[in-house]
């Protein structure tokens, strides 16, 4: 099968590599095209140092990473390697690198990259030149090195142009035909060339492409300064490209690597350079090539102060040459993969580097053939993982370059982003301020993590205080307003959770498609349900309340929710699917008293027998209509209140006035996370993601294999019987050994796992982490080992829920 007609735009690291997947994979209808000459096209590739750090807090972006490290390794040109497996060598300066190099090889870890914590005189021997009296320590990375990325490109253009793939070299796309909401062609300077895919892989001219069929890429240019030193004295007579690792010192921003007897030197820690992807030259009008702007020497002098300092052999030599080079920067720091929401088959694989390009050209390939990827989870990636806000050009520019400024910094996985804040609030934000909340910022909600109005709860209970880094973006009210939440009752503000209206006479039908749940039953139901792939993985969970006949609404995880649903809309028009999250707001009122709070507020019987468990109804709360789901993630008796955002202010003083006699409080997200990793709530995009089905996650409930047939029915079917792995619930009894999350596992020595979620549990006096672990260690009573910068925990599998495993609190 020759498979579709697919026009790929651009022929740098990306798209080659895409075409040769496509290829491999039997699509050979394959034309790709490019402005500049091949291979080396002038785009970032093409000036591109190379240097392929797999280290990364993602799983994801690690595992992209090694991929293309095993692809580079096996190609070369004529002989010539298209990589150089020199290793990769990190050094700390300061002791609060060195704690953030051990978190780093705990990372490697986890994801089942092999790495070296090295001692000062070590990493001498690694890299001669490192002025051993400067660090204090290092990571060594064996399989870490040097790509080759012009010879990479002409590799995969071989491989896929024996397989029938045709690339058009000076070929400059001036527009995308489109019909029925479908792309059709590629218009060039050359012509048309009909397509029933488009993969727009254009690196920094993406967003001019994106453009052309009316999408909005939220990517930036930036300049990144490269120089190249002049021979150093003490490398004379090296005659190989490269011997000694590639470095990296985040502490000054730099980077380097050999060039015979030379070294290349990159350098972040000069000001953010923004260029506009329509300002960018053309391949005839650029100097040298269009992604490469003149040296600004003056932005450098930092960077090689610092350099001679480091490596003391550079004093000898200059600087002789050197680039400020154009490349992708995103909002988030990943890459911007998947299918445009508005125009079908128009495709992007963007914001990838070197590092991750073997990666990407392998997921999307398996996205477009098989309608999904199975070798990578993507859902960091995806390109309609964003809110409208995030698309908006002063946000994009301002985060792009916040990025670019951080992508050596030490970050701390609770710190926020900063500006443009605040961008959303809730209609309570003016009383959380009142009330001193601290916030932390999720999706552009100002979220509260906790109110210091509640520092005298603090008072005469046992609260203990973490480790150093676990105390960061902490408080002790956080623990207090937990105990607090199980001995009376808290306001917890949700309205940063998505919600979705599914609407029309074909909705329960529609939603028995997409969901593993029955969701087609009496006004009223509430069902925690799940929707997954064609290949049984996990996209999302969700919470479906049927209030009417034909409407529902949904508690979704984020935008790619939204995107999955309107993907598999029909086109009769019988169901409409709209977000309402704007308009709307929640509140949860949760605790074993909230009942005493609701009740005398309301005509409506939200007794036990009155509105049962799951249950959803309509009634005025005060003089505010809402909507009450009778479900709570913190495992207490209450509801989620739903009402319009105008309402929201009524709602929230309505419910306050009621609680405070009873000794009520509000509450923020950190005793949320608390209260819902003791009662053993999964969370999705953290605990379970696309790679993981529900039985390993522990979601298997949520599914109802009886039923009609499901999106992932067919492949769940097939997985069920072979768990291997399994979402493991851990408790620590040293309350100050908190973890935070993607912390490898350690059986005895060797490493079987990692951590997904974390917190201190201040109802049960115990830490909890949640990992995964090989199904044989997931008994009750394994003990185990959590790996924490340079310590090791230990840590039991315990049963869950480790709260309330009656379920009498919530039921009662």
């Amino acid at each position: 099968m020759a498979g579709p007609r697919v026009v790929i735009i651009g022929a740098g690291v990306v798209g080659a590599a895409l075409a040769d997947e496509l290829s491999a994979r039997g699509w050979t209808e394959v034309t790709v095209v490019d402005q500049g000459p091949l291979p080396a096209t002038g785009g970032s590739s093409s000036h591109a140092p190379g240097l392929v750090f797999q280290t990364n807090a993602s799983k994801t972006m690690t595992e992209l990473a090694r991929y293309t490290v095993e692809k580079f390794s096996s190609l070369e040109v004529d002989g010539k390697p298209c990589f150089l497996p020199v290793g990769g060598l990190e050094v700390a300066t300061s002791p609060e690198r060195l704690a953030e190099i051990r978190r780093r090889h705990g990372w490697l870890t986890s994801w089942g990259v092999e790495s070296r914590l090295l001692s000062p005189e070590e990493c001498v021997e690694r890299h001669p030149l490192v002025d051993r009296d400067k660090i204090l320590g290092g990571l060594f990375v064996p399989t870490d090195g040097i790509a080759k990325a012009v010879l990479a490109v002409e590799a995969q253009i071989r491989r896929a142009t024996e397989r029938g793939v045709r690339f058009l070299a000076r070929h400059e796309v001036l527009d995308i035909r489109r019909s029925d909401g479908r792309v059709t062609a590629v218009v060039t300077d050359h012509g048309e060339i009909d397509a029933d895919i488009v993969v727009c892989c254009a690196g920094i001219w993406g967003p001019k492409i994106a453009r052309m069929v009316g999408m909005n890429l939220p990517l930036t240019p930036l300049a990144h300064q490269l120089a190249w030193t002049g021979p150093v004295p003490a490398l004379a007579g090296q005659t190989e490209e490269a011997v000694r690792p590639i470095l990296r010192h985040q502490d000054a921003d730099l980077y380097y690597r050999d060039r015979y007897d030379g070294l290349g030197i990159g350098y972040y820690g000069h000001r953010p350079m923004p260029v506009a992807a329509d300002d960018i030259l053309s391949v005839d009008e650029a100097e040298e090539m269009p992604s490469v702007l003149k040296f600004t020497e003056e932005d450098f002098a930092p960077a090689w102060t610092e350099t001679q300092s480091l490596l003391p052999a550079t004093r000898e030599t200059k600087v002789e040459e050197g680039i400020n080079g154009l490349f992708s920067f995103t909002t988030d720091g990943y890459p911007l993969l998947g299918e445009s929401p508005d125009v079908k088959g128009f495709w992007v694989a963007e914001a990838v580097w070197v590092t991750h390009s073997a990666g990407v050209g392998r997921a999307v390939a398996e996205w477009l053939v098989d309608g999904y990827c199975s070798s990578f989870d993507l859902h960091e990636c995806d390109v309609n993982r964003f809110e409208p806000h995030q698309l908006s050009p002063e946000y994009v520019l301002a985060r792009d370059c916040q990025n670019f400024v951080e992508v050596y910094d030490i970050l701390h996985p609770l710190q926020p982003s900063g500006d443009p804040r605040p961008i959303r609030t809730s209609p309570f934000y003016a009383r959380q301020q009142a009330h001193g909340a601290f916030f932390l910022e999720a999706n552009g909600w100002e979220r509260p993590q906790w109110y210091e109005a509640n520092a005298p709860l603090v008072e005469g209970r046992n609260i203990p205080t973490p480790n150093d880094w676990a105390a960061r973006y902490w408080s002790p009210i956080v623990g207090a307003e937990a105990q607090a939440t199980r001995e009376t009752v808290a306001l917890y503000d949700m309205t940063a959770l998505k919600r979705l209206e599914v609407t029309g006479p074909g909705a329960a039908a529609f939603l028995e498609r997409l969901c593993t749940g029955k969701v087609d039953k009496s006004v009223g139901s509430v069902t925690y349900t799940l929707l997954l792939d064609h290949d049984g993985g996990i996209r999302s969970d969700v919470t479906v309340a049927r209030l009417a006949r034909d409407r529902f609404q949904i508690g979704a995880n984020g935008n790619l929710d939204l995107d999955w649903l309107t993907r598999h809309l029909s086109a009769d028009g019988t169901v409409q699917v709209r977000d309402i999250t704007a308009g709307t707001c929640c509140i949860g009122l949760w605790g074993p008293l909230a009942r005493e709070v609701l009740q005398p507020l309301t005509e409506a019987d939200f007794s036990n027998d009155g509105l049962k468990y799951f249950r959803a109804r309509q009634a005025y709360i005060g003089s505010v209509p809402a909507t009450a789901l009778r479900l709570s993630y913190v495992g207490e008796l209450g509801w989620e209140l739903y009402t319009t955002a105008d309402q929201g202010l009524k709602l929230w003083d309505t419910l306050w006035a009621a609680a405070q006699p009873l000794g009520g409080i509000i509450a923020g997200r950190g005793a949320f996370n608390s209260l819902r990793l003791e009662k053993g709530y999964r969370s999705f995009g953290t605990d379970m993601t696309y790679e993981h089905d529900p039985y390993e996650a522990g979601v298997g409930f949520a599914v109802k294999l009886d039923k009609d047939d499901f999106i992932g029915k067919a492949a769940l079917q097939r997985r069920k019987a072979d768990v291997r792995r399994r979402l493991t619930c851990l408790t620590i009894d040293d309350p100050r050994s908190v973890v935070l999350g993607k912390e490898p596992v350690y059986d005895g020595e060797h490493a079987v796992g990692y951590v997904t979620s974390a917190a201190h549990g201040y109802t049960i006096g115990k830490g909890i982490a949640y990992a995964w672990l090989p199904a044989e260690l997931a008994e009750p009573g394994t003990r185990v080992h959590i790996g924490y910068f340079d310590q090791r925990i230990e840590a039991v599998v315990a049963e869950e829920p480790l709260f309330d495993p009656s379920m009498s609190r919530l039921r009662g």
